[in-house]
């Protein structure tokens, strides 16, 4: 019995470069203060020996997590990420996520996934 259904893989490098070229346009937007994996690690494309922190690549989206500029509205953000991702990502939806702020005079830094709160330690 033969099955006329066909399986088709996407290649993990083309996924690791399209990733790497979505980041790299995104970086470029005067919004975006950086990239971020998320408080969970969560926005990041991964294949041996290789990550790009902050874009999460799928068949029919591609998910960014961001940290923005003070004072910018979201929606410019937004405007900004759609439009400088718009000619790289062909049908696939974009969703972005901002993750913090940077507030000016402070260092952009990636919080990571949270520490885990031990037994007895006070919780917020």
């Amino acid at each position: 019995m033969s099955s006329s259904l066909s399986l088709s893989y996407a290649d993990p490098d083309d996924l690791v470069g399209l990733a790497t070229r979505v980041a790299a346009s995104v970086q470029h937007c005067p919004a975006v203060a950086a990239l971020t994996a998320g408080r969970f690690g969560q926005f990041g494309t991964y294949l041996a020996g290789r990550q790009v922190v902050g874009v999460s690549v799928d068949a029919d989206r591609i998910d960014i997590g961001v940290v923005a500029r003070f004072g910018v509205p979201v929606g410019d953000l937004s405007a900004q990420v759609r439009a400088a991702v718009a000619p790289l990502v062909g049908g696939r939806s974009v969703n972005i996520r901002v993750e913090d702020v940077q507030i000016p005079g402070d260092a952009v830094t990636d919080p990571g996934p949270p520490a885990l709160l031990q037994a007895g330690s006070p919780s917020c």
